[in-house]
C-alpha cells in the first residue's frame, strides 16, 4: 500500500475492507496530467488485485472551495 506523500500525484491507502485513492494537485483543481494517470492506474491495479477489499472511493486533497 503507498503512503501518503506531498510529492506523489495520486495515493491508494486502505480502510477496513475498501480504499480510498486519493488525488494529490489541488494547486492544479486535481487536473490530470500524465503523471497523475499512472499514479491512478497503478493505485487501481493495487486495489482490484487485494481480495479484500470490496469498495473503493475516489476523492481529492485538499480543502474543498
Amino acid at each position: 500500500m503507498v503512503q501518503p506523500d506531498e510529492e506523489r500525484p495520486a495515493y491508494l491507502r486502505e480502510e477496513g475492507h475498501g480504499a480510498i485513492l486519493t488525488m494529490n494537485r489541488p494547486h492544479a483543481m486535481h487536473a490530470a496530467n500524465a503523471a497523475v494517470s499512472i499514479a491512478m492506474h497503478e493505485a487501481v491495479d493495487e486495489f482490484l488485485a487485494d481480495p479484500q477489499s470490496r469498495v473503493g472511493i475516489a476523492t481529492g486533497a485538499g480543502e474543498v472551495r
